[in-house]
């Protein structure tokens, strides 16, 4: 497409852009996109935005009625709709997923946005450790289901995190059934498999148009660090603080719930797919790899690109929900 089809591409976005921003000239009539926690947060705001600009949306959220009065403010009327799921229930996964099959119809881009963070030592029902099944698999096993919902030429979008930088996945015990938990690294986990995940899925469904990419939404303050004490949100700020200024890095800038939505809205709507699609996006850009192993500095890992790693992530994945 040109410019002049598409007024927002003649502009650059950056950290400081907004979804208003990304969406700006654009009418999205007729488009449809699910998200996952679509009633808080980054989730509610990517819905707002989308919604304003005509677009209709389906929020995939663990209870309708509270979504309902959290989203009671979106101009959105019949143009949002909601399927009732929870991602860190393999059941109910399957459940939400098998209500939008039969209703059968199509998405433009499907927005894995929900996740938990730093969460305090807990099994699923599952029996999986709690991150990695409510960020990954439950993701996993809903988009998997959902793809043939997906129209030719669609877009996935899944939320990663800087933090991914501070693990790999552990393949070999992605549960903590063999180590110490420590809540930090298993949401480190859980992010970069969200990044592997986008990977494969965009290997195996490009074919027929469909891309997938990551984003890194940037730091907010939204309600995702809950587990967090006071102390323990203010303590982990100087760690980071003091770990950039350590590199030489400028210190972190905490953005707006507008602004941290709006590199999902330029990955699902606004970016060249073929040239963003399996890559990890940050600030509305592709971001370089950058294998510092300072958890806290900016872009992507090369182990949360790795090809073959994606690969081996999906296997294990299809493993850890068979027959559960």
């Amino acid at each position: 497409m040109t410019a002049t089809t598409t007024p927002s591409l003649a502009r650059t976005f950056g950290a400081q852009s907004t979804a208003d921003d990304v969406l700006a000239g654009r009418d999205l009539t007729g488009r449809r996109f699910l998200i996952t926690g679509a009633a808080s947060g980054i989730g509610l705001e990517t819905a707002r935005a989308l919604l304003a600009h005509g677009a209709s949306v389906v929020g995939a959220v663990r209870g309708i009625a509270r979504a309902e009065a959290a989203a009671s403010t979106l101009q959105g009327g019949n143009r949002l709709t909601w399927v009732e799921l929870d991602l860190a229930s393999l059941h109910s996964v399957r459940a939400g997923a098998d209500a939008l099959l039969s209703a059968g119809a199509r998405f433009d881009a499907l927005i894995a946005n929900a996740g938990v963070m730093a969460t305090p030592f807990r099994r699923t029902a599952d029996g999986l450790e709690l991150q990695f099944a409510s960020n990954h698999l439950g993701h996993f096993e809903l988009l998997r289901r959902t793809e043939p919902l997906l129209v030719d030429g669609g877009r996935v979008v899944v939320l990663s995190s800087q933090a991914h930088r501070v693990a790999d996945v552990d393949l070999g015990d992605p549960n903590f059934e063999r180590q110490p938990y420590d809540p930090f690294v298993a949401y480190g986990r859980s992010k970069t498999a969200n990044a592997l995940f986008a990977v494969e899925f965009d290997r195996r469904h490009r074919g027929r148009g469909v891309r997938a990419a990551s984003v890194m939404p940037g730091n907010s303050f939204t309600n995702l660090p809950r587990h967090f004490s006071q102390d323990e949100l203010q303590g982990l700020m100087e760690t980071v603080g003091k770990a950039r200024a350590d590199a030489g890095l400028p210190p972190g800038e905490l953005k707006t719930i507008e602004q941290a939505a709006a590199t999902t809205v330029w990955a699902a709507v606004v970016a060249d797919k073929d040239a963003s699609g399996g890559r990890y996006l940050e600030d509305c850009a592709v971001a370089p790899v950058n294998d510092t192993p300072n958890p806290f500095a900016d872009s992507v890992r090369s182990y949360a690109l790795d090809a073959e790693r994606a690969r081996q992530l999906w296997d294990a994945s299809e493993a850890l929900v068979a027959g559960r």
